[in-house]
């Protein structure tokens, strides 16, 4: 019998995360094996993860049951590390039970749901479901919808952009990819205009695909896991923006790569101890506002408290909250992830954060 994997996908910021660590939290004795992928230099979605207290999260026998692929999209490194992570989870001596992958916010999943088809782990393993989750708020406000009204309003913050946007392309894969959508972030659009959203958003996707609205990623596991949707055996039907950057042998692993990834980069600011983090607040709302940010996240020492401190940014809205104390023996940095459209101007970013 075939180990079900559950593909979480969705846009910088969606609130991929929270919805795995609810999904930890609320696991009920399944064994669920987690594969976190990153874009950006600092493993801040694992740290945010382990960081929680989950029961499950920490090593067991000394082996990670949190795997993180942090040098770009699952489907760049497949190579060198998606494959062998599969088969070592799947060598286990207790094999999972489930296994989720949240992708990176700026990986196309098909390409990630095509490598199932390999040989080695084609006999042991299913997509069971790709699950997106959209920033119904950030569709709300015209980012990331593949249609004139809000094209338009991008287009008037942002002379750069135009119908071949890399981002409307991200976000409407993810789209096409999914057998189920998730609606987060629900509680901050009112009622009327989420079924307004809901119904733009049905008529992009595949038949039959299911919506669900939540909020802070709030959803039973039991319907996420288990859709049996088998969705390596269906790639004809989910369409993609990026076709022609996969049509090499399936078995080709060296030559998988996301060329959408190509649209951004990312690096990591090390700052020293904050001890006023809502001015670094404001310069970071001021830095997106000026050098089209898309996604900031990381950790602060706050000197006098015990406590890391999280950061978490998409476009102009800002979380902040300590999730854990500091361990003894690691030491106390501030560090930021900044990700954006290629060409960020790093220098001026970095100087303006240190200073």
């Amino acid at each position: 019998m075939k180990i079900p994997a559950t593909v979480i996908t969705g846009f910088l910021g969606a609130g991929k995360t929270t919805l795995v660590r609810h999904m930890l939290e609320n696991a009920k004795g399944k064994r669920i094996a987690l594969v976190i992928n990153e874009f950006g230099d600092l493993g801040v979605d694992r740290e945010m993860v382990k960081g929680c207290g989950i029961e499950g999260c920490e090593d067991e026998n000394g082996d990670d049951n949190v795997i993180e692929l942090a040098n770009g999209c699952i489907c760049c490194t497949v190579a060198d590390e998606f494959l062998p992570t599969m088969e070592a989870l799947l060598e286990r001596e207790t094999p999972p039970d489930h296994i989720v992958i949240e992708t990176s916010g700026l990986a196309l999943p098909k390409p990630l749901v095509k490598a199932f088809n390999w040989p080695e782990i084609k006999t042991r393993v299913t997509v069971d479901g790709v699950v997106a989750v959209i920033d119904t708020h950030a569709v709300d406000m015209g980012r990331f919808a593949d249609d004139e009204a809000s094209i338009q309003k991008m287009r008037e913050a942002d002379d750069n952009l135009d119908h071949d946007n890399p981002l409307e392309d991200v976000f409407e894969d993810q789209l096409l990819c999914a057998d189920m959508v998730l609606l987060n972030k629900s509680d901050l659009v009112d009622a009327d205009r989420l079924e307004e959203i809901n119904k733009e958003l049905a008529a992009k996707v595949r038949d039959h695909v299911k919506f669900i609205k939540t909020d802070f990623g709030r959803v039973d596991p039991t319907i996420l896991l288990g859709l049996d949707a088998a969705a390596e055996d269906d790639l004809d039907g989910r369409h993609s923006h990026h076709e022609h950057h996969h049509d090499d042998d399936d078995h080709d692993h060296d030559h998988h790569h996301d060329h959408s990834h190509d649209e951004f980069e990312s690096f990591c600011v090390t700052l020293g101890p904050v001890s006023d983090p809502d001015q670094l607040e404001a310069k970071l709302l001021e830095m997106v506002n000026t050098h089209d940010i898309l996604r900031v996240k990381g950790f602060l020492d706050i000197p006098g408290k015990p406590m890391r401190h999280v950061v978490q940014g998409v476009g102009p809205r800002f979380q902040r909250y300590f999730d854990r104390p500091w361990n003894a023996d690691e030491p106390r940095t501030s560090q930021l992830v900044i990700i954006g459209k290629h060409g960020l101007d790093r220098s001026t970013i970095e100087k303006s954060l240190v200073a």
